[in-house]
């Protein structure tokens, strides 16, 4: 029998942690050392976004956590259908943040 070095983790949430905070934008920059999730909230027609949660992880475990999210979007889309990116018309001139447009 192959050992998956799986162990059961109990995992605690404070009350606070536990509510969770909305992102509709997310930062990523990293060093050699490190990956920086910065998730952050902006509002409609502001070009001022407020950084809500910072997150840092070493690469090894950033990977993880791709691999993780790639796992979970392929089953939430097995069980409710494919997720697409609308695509909003932009006004002459005006600029939106990546992450919406869908580019990298």
């Amino acid at each position: 029998m192959a050992n998956n070095n799986k162990q059961d983790i109990k995992l605690n949430i404070e009350p606070e942690v536990a509510k969770g905070m909305y992102s509709n934008l997310a930062v990523i920059s990293h060093t050699p050392a490190e990956i920086v999730l910065d998730f952050a909230q902006m509002l409609p027609g502001s070009n001022d976004a407020h950084i809500r949660s910072r997150v840092i992880m070493n690469p090894i475990h950033a990977k993880r956590l791709l691999n993780a999210l790639a796992d979970n979007i392929q089953k939430y889309e097995h069980n409710f259908g494919t997720i697409t990116e609308p695509r909003a018309p932009v006004p002459e001139g005006d600029t939106v943040p990546y992450d919406i447009l869908g580019k990298a």
